[in-house]
């Protein structure tokens, strides 16, 4: 390797796995010190910001723990394990390599973790109970993670409807509670919403322009989350969208920006809202499902490139390739799957980010 620049060596470094990569710290000084170098770990998230993966817990009737998938349009399958947390857990929300997962044996008990270097933090519990008594059973309706690399920070957002006083109904009250990972402390703000969000609405939380956004029940709009004034605000749909008339549609991140990904008997189409301030939305892609005819009632986007699009259906993952139209299996499950794959389906991208 002495015949190589060291800046051709640490432009090789930056395109590994994270697993292989921490191996390879054994070889020298320089390569020790490259997951804590400020330069590199910017250019390796970079790198990682071009190669989304899907990954997918995997319910075994057979088996005490579910497993953790990680499928990736370049490398393939790989296995994971939130092991390292000593904690049975249910993934909540995912961005730029970070995961929060909150327990299901301890309500309340949320953990922020990076599962490529292992490495986690446990949030700090909120003090007053009666800010959690979220409809129903406690449990916030909307889970957000908030990671932003440039800034080496990230927020954790618990929001949803509270009961009524001694009653288990919900009001109009929506409480936010948002932990930021600088001052370790949460913060509350209250207003009101009336809106219901769907499984996949919650799951399928992203984080652009500082704001975290997610997609109403109703689909005919996006509830945001403005973390730089704290306020929630709402943004509107492309209006050739027709939910409800046998249509889904779906929010996304696609390269940094807004997507929206509209799904017919026949047809899926690719929007992507080119310019947020003003709100313009732009179809960049109209694909015949007439390959997929099968599978399209039980077919749901997860993540997607400029390049490619992952989809989850109950026991597989398959990728659409964009520029060649061509689809592929990268994953199918062969054991007794109790839960769908896109039940418990996050987009997610490694990143070198501590979390603790």
């Amino acid at each position: 390797m002495s015949f190589f620049p060291d800046e051709v060596i640490i432009e090789v470094l930056a395109r590994l796995p994270i697993k292989p990569l921490f191996k390879t710290r054994t070889v020298c000084k320089l390569w020790y010190g490259l997951p804590s170098d400020k330069y590199f770990v910017k250019l390796y998230n970079q790198v990682s910001d071009k190669n989304p993966m899907v990954l997918v817990e995997v319910h075994d009737s057979t088996k005490p723990n579910s497993s953790l998938i990680g499928v990736d349009n370049s490398r393939g399958v790989s296995k994971f394990s939130l092991d390292f947390l000593r904690d049975k857990v249910n993934i909540r929300a995912s961005c730029n390599g970070l995961l929060c997962c909150s327990s299901i044996a301890v309500k309340g008990v949320y953990y922020v973790c990076n599962p490529m270097t292992r490495e986690f933090k446990v949030l700090p519990k909120i003090k007053d109970h009666n800010l959690t008594r979220f409809y129903p059973d406690s449990e916030a309706t909307l889970v957000g993670l908030a990671c932003d690399p440039s800034r080496g920070k990230f927020d954790v957002v618990l929001a949803g409807y509270q009961c009524a006083g001694s009653s288990r109904r919900p009001d109009k009250t929506f409480a936010c509670l948002i932990f930021d990972s600088d001052s370790n402390k949460w913060r509350k703000f209250v207003s009101f919403q009336e809106e219901i969000f769907t499984h996949m609405n919650r799951n399928q939380v992203v984080y652009v322009n500082s704001a975290l956004h997610w997609l109403t029940g109703s689909g005919s709009y996006i509830l945001v989350l403005d973390l730089n004034f704290e306020v929630w605000r709402k943004v509107s749909v492309p209006d050739e969208t027709r939910y409800g008339t046998g249509n889904r549609v779906y929010l996304l991140e696609s390269d940094g920006c807004l997507s929206l990904i509209e799904i017919s008997d026949a047809w899926m189409k690719i929007w992507v809202m080119k310019d947020y301030e003003r709100e313009l939305w732009h179809m960049v892609d109209r694909v015949s499902l007439g390959c997929i005819k099968g599978l399209v009632h039980g077919i749901f986007p997860i993540a997607q490139t400029g390049e490619c699009v992952f989809l989850a259906t109950h026991k597989q993952v398959l990728v659409y390739h964009r520029t060649s139209w061509a689809w592929k299996e990268m994953y199918s499950v062969q054991n007794n799957a109790t839960l769908p794959l896109w039940f418990s389906a996050h987009a997610f991208r490694t990143s070198i980010f501590p979390c603790e």
